[in-house]
């Protein structure tokens, strides 16, 4: 039986400071590091044996993996990066506080930015601290200047589609350590979310959420391994 993991990075310093944070590539907290172990400690006591990983290119959620997979005592799976995995792309709100964000431009435009399908933030101008472009993470890819929840699922589907889904439909366990918006597309993907419902979906941090597939990847199952910090789940 198919079986996917989604694991959401720890605790991250920007997180800490309240910043958006969205591709520039912070560090994970000590609070985050523990979370990660917890994660990892959480998915060797359900007994999960994992067959590969993904995970994106920030340093966030890579470390929550390794730290995930070395508490769960599998840190030898396979595992593969990739930017389409990467946190939605916070345009021009990158670096910013929050809440001093909100003081400017009002908390309601800024609900509107953070929590709608659609709508993104101003893209990032060109040549400042936080343009990606020169980055050789991305080398030859056509990046965004910002995006919305509706184009991070654009570009995390293709991926989707193309490099994770047949190794679920060969019958793997898989664990996606990545970020809340990027986890985020992929259960509307699974779950088939309308657009308005989606909204309503949070993930919380390093709390493994164990998905059973059926041979065409619906969801026939589907829980948080920590009860105590899980969220409401999309109907089955």
């Amino acid at each position: 039986m198919p079986t996917l993991i989604l694991l959401r990075h720890g605790q991250s310093q920007w997180n800490l400071e309240d910043r958006f944070t969205g591709w520039v590539d912070v560090d994970l907290t000590a609070e985050g590091e523990a979370q990660a172990r917890k994660g990892g400690e959480l998915i060797k006591a359900a007994g999960v044996q994992i067959d590969r990983a993904y995970t994106s290119v920030l340093t966030r959620a890579i470390r929550t993996l390794w730290l995930a997979l070395t508490a769960a005592g599998q840190v030898f799976v396979p595992e593969t990066k990739d930017w389409r995995l990467n946190e939605r792309h916070y345009g021009g709100l990158t670096g910013l506080n929050k809440t001093e964000t909100a003081a400017k431009h009002g908390a309601e435009q800024v609900k509107v930015w953070r929590r709608s399908y659609d709508v993104p933030p101003p893209p990032l101008a060109p040549g400042g601290e936080f343009d990606f472009s020169k980055d050789r993470r991305y080398a030859g890819a056509a990046l965004p200047d910002t995006e919305s929840l509706k184009t991070t699922l654009e570009r995390v589907e293709p991926y989707w589609t193309a490099e994770i889904a047949p190794h679920l439909k060969a019958g793997e366990t898989i664990l996606i350590a990545a970020h809340g918006n990027s986890l985020r597309a992929i259960v509307k993907l699974l779950f088939g979310l309308s657009d308005e419902a989606i909204i309503g979906v949070e993930i919380p941090t390093s709390n493994p959420l164990l998905i059973d597939l059926d041979a065409d990847l619906k969801p026939l199952a589907a829980r948080y391994l920590d009860e105590a910090r899980a969220t409401a789940l999309p109907p089955l």
